[in-house]
């Protein structure tokens, strides 16, 4: 079902509403893993011994809607009324989700500027990747100017480059700087690690929901079992189509 006449929580504070959103949670996550499964055997049971199926998942019947208070953790783009949302749960130091960035280009075009999708962006830097954090930091630094998407791009688009040097801030200022970015600005923020919090904030929603693998990608309450244009622009359809 879509997501458009879904709205935020209004009432209370954020941390009196953590108890709430914590249950809440536990009680998706253990959907998330029982679908995950599910996605998994059926791309399995469609292959006919050549090689995986790119299959469209499906979600049993009675699986809860996602936490939709959750989302404002994570970083949106798009139509707050849009009737799809998207959400992903990315390291930026993934190989993986540098792959999956490619087709946001295509994604924001086709679905997010024609208003039939919206996108919500998670952080979920990895223990094993020591540039993953302050990544999440520059991007969310640059989103202070303006820029998160730009910084986004620009770091998966190199990713190779500033992922395996052991001190990536001159290749980050050296983002902010292609982006005209105050620089001062985004190097204290980099530097003082103003944004640590808020990022370290998207990646406890992430454990809570128990999603440990990037990236992880749900079309509404639907996770993808193959990330990629395929099963993203399918599922979306399917989507638009049921409303």
């Amino acid at each position: 079902m879509g997501e458009a006449k879904r709205r935020h929580a209004t009432g209370g504070s954020r941390s009196g509403r953590q108890g709430q959103q914590h249950k809440q949670a536990l009680l998706w996550s253990g959907a998330l893993l029982a679908v995950l499964a599910l996605g998994g055997l059926a791309v399995y049971l469609a292959t006919p011994g050549s090689g995986p199926a790119i299959a469209l998942p499906e979600v049993p019947a009675g699986t809860p809607p996602f936490p939709a208070e959750l989302d404002s953790y994570g970083v949106q783009l798009g139509d707050p009324d849009a009737p799809v949302v998207v959400r992903e749960f990315a390291d930026y130091q993934c190989p993986a989700c540098a792959s999956f960035a490619r087709v946001h280009e295509r994604f924001k075009t086709e679905y997010i500027d024609t208003g039939k999708a919206r996108l919500v962006f998670f952080e979920l830097p990895l223990a094993q990747h020591r540039n993953a954090m302050p990544a999440a930091q520059a991007a969310r630094c640059a989103g202070d100017q303006g820029e998160y998407w730009g910084m986004h791009d620009l770091l998966f688009a190199h990713q190779s480059r500033w992922s395996t040097e052991r001190d990536p801030l001159a290749s980050f200022n050296g983002y902010a700087d292609q982006l005209k970015l105050n620089q001062g600005r985004f190097e204290r923020c980099l530097t003082r690690e103003q944004r640590r919090e808020e990022v370290e904030a998207s990646l406890s929603i992430s454990r809570q929901l128990r999603v440990a693998s990037t990236p992880t990608v749900l079309v509404d309450n639907i996770p993808l079992s193959s990330p990629g244009w395929e099963q993203l622009s399918g599922v979306i359809e399917r989507q638009l189509d049921a409303q």
